[in-house]
């Protein structure tokens, strides 16, 4: 039997300084970039990043924390909200003649200010790391407007999306398909 300190490692066997007189390998490790879990943050901490949560809201703001669950600050938080514009009838006119007009704004956008925000990682379906230097430009194809006018176009718009999926729905499901929620009984 062995008497061993606590300084002293075991005796490896196999002759006078275990095989070949050589410690064994140090157990391999990933590199810092393959995580695969929230320490992806690691990366983001600080920077300016957008948002997307499961519910359609676009958050804008700096990564100030996070944590195991990806449950994660934003600082100097802005929600930005877009809604289309009704697209005019077009007629077919000759267009060889006539220079064609600069291309009208397909949408509209507006911010409404936060500060801190904290959001839940699992409603978070999608983030991204904000380009500073075009950060100040409005995004392609839209132009800012009133919160008010915004949101209105927005909720118009959602109100014909839950009409045309509750059409959609009826049809299939006279051609016997089962929409979500089949089955369940809602109570209002």
């Amino acid at each position: 039997m062995e008497n061993l300190s606590i300084s002293e490692p075991p005796h490896q066997g196999g002759g006078e300084g275990g095989a070949l007189g050589l410690a064994p390998p140090p157990p391999a490790q990933l590199p810092p970039q393959m995580f695969t879990t929230a320490a992806q943050l690691l990366d983001l901490t600080d920077k300016k990043l957008m948002v997307v949560l499961r519910d359609g809201r676009k958050l804008v703001g700096v990564l100030r924390s996070w944590d195991q669950f990806a449950n994660i600050v934003l600082q100097s938080t802005t929600e930005r909200i877009f809604a289309l514009l009704p697209q005019p009838e077009t007629t077919t006119t000759d267009t060889a003649a006539t220079p064609a007009p600069a291309p009208a704004p397909r949408g509209l956008y507006a911010d409404i200010f936060h500060g801190i925000f904290l959001v839940r990682g699992e409603n978070v379906l999608l983030l991204g790391e904000i380009d500073l230097d075009r950060d100040d430009l409005p995004p392609p194809g839209y132009e800012e407007a009133e919160l008010s006018r915004v949101r209105r176009l927005a909720d118009e718009a959602r109100a014909r999306d839950r009409r045309r999926d509750k059409a959609r729905g009826r049809k299939l499901a006279k051609l016997g398909f089962e929409g979500d929620g089949a089955g369940e009984i809602v109570l209002l």
